[in-house]
């Protein structure tokens, strides 16, 4: 998932970002709203994340013109205590409450040493590692998650107990790439996945274990958010808004000396470096390596857009009326 496409046309980051910002002003955001989701989307494609990137703006603008979602959402505190925050999304995308309620948390943590953000009443929020990376800067751990409305029936497989399931995790480091630990926990066990069956038989264990990651996510991130298990108990004024989420964080120097646990954990990434790679591989990485060096070269040469990510995005600059900023 999220490799690099094979064929594919250089797009400048800021390329790619002022054309989100246009397309979610035309689909009803603010302007500032439309840079904020914009920087954050082609911050995941310069990450090569690409399956939560630009190309989502496609989907998100339709939603918004359509009134699925609010396209001018005003989050607020709906309760918070010196460690806890409860943010509701006003019916918009996921980001806006995400975001803003990731920065509250981490002043809480500078004077709390651990705090946890729980969101409401909004639509997707985005990659988890979105938020698991603003806390690197700080010397916070943290742990991100979120959960979606389902609509389970009996005889329906289990798997679908899971939902989207998305984790983040993150530790700091002094020189080295920080960890950022960014994935779904039913990869290769979604409905469309051929390979389904055959994983379970192989690897039944694996199997329960990424069921039972996804229920945290639908536990910690959607119940506790107020998304109910059973849709007909829910309550929303914009359909969309059918997700929560969570995000925990808390100080390294609760524990240890920031410097010391920095240092300790570039010396980590450096032993993983020169460990064999998985085959297939050519070089072993802890989480979050790969997309930090993409970064690096995206930014400065460009994100690979391939031939579906801009058929998508002709498409919605088609359908609202604006230019994709590559030749047609």
């Amino acid at each position: 998932m999220n490799q690099p496409p094979e064929t594919f046309i250089r797009v400048p980051v800021e390329a790619l970002q002022a054309f989100v910002a246009g397309a979610g002003q035309a689909a009803g955001l603010t302007g500032d709203r439309a840079a904020r989701l914009a920087a954050l989307l082609s911050d995941n494609d310069a990450r090569g994340v690409f399956s939560h990137g630009t190309r989502q703006i496609a989907t998100y603008a339709r939603l918004m013109r359509d009134g699925v979602l609010n396209p001018e959402p005003e989050p607020y505190v709906v309760q918070e205590t010196p460690a806890s925050l409860l943010m509701d999304g006003d019916g918009g995308l996921g980001y806006f409450p995400a975001y803003e309620g990731t920065l509250k948390l981490i002043e809480k943590v500078e004077t709390q040493g651990v705090a946890v953000l729980v969101t409401r009443n909004h639509g997707h929020f985005g990659a988890a590692g979105l938020y698991a990376r603003l806390t690197l800067a700080h010397d916070l751990l943290s742990f991100v998650t979120s959960g979606v409305q389902l609509n389970l029936l009996p005889g329906d497989p289990v798997y679908e107990a899971a939902g989207g399931s998305p984790m983040a995790f993150s530790a700091p480091t002094e020189e080295e790439d920080p960890l950022v630990l960014d994935f779904g926990t039913m990869h290769d066990l979604y409905a469309n996945s051929p390979h389904r069956d055959e994983i379970a038989r192989r690897a039944p264990g694996m199997v329960h274990r990424a069921v039972g990651l996804g229920a945290v996510c639908q536990a910690w991130g959607g119940l506790l958010a107020g998304v109910p298990v059973d849709a007909a108990r829910a309550q929303r004024t914009f359909t969309g808004a059918n997700q929560g989420s969570m995000v925990v964080a808390f100080k390294v120097s609760l524990f240890t000396p920031p410097e010391q646990f920095k240092r300790e954990m570039d010396a980590y990434v450096r032993t993983v470096k020169a460990l064999k790679p998985f085959d297939g591989s050519e070089h072993p990485y802890l989480p979050g390596g790969v997309e930090a060096e993409r970064e690096r070269a995206y930014r400065r040469d460009g994100i690979p857009v391939g031939p579906e990510h801009r058929e998508v995005l002709e498409a919605l600059a088609a359908e609202f009326g604006f230019e994709v900023p590559w030749p047609q």
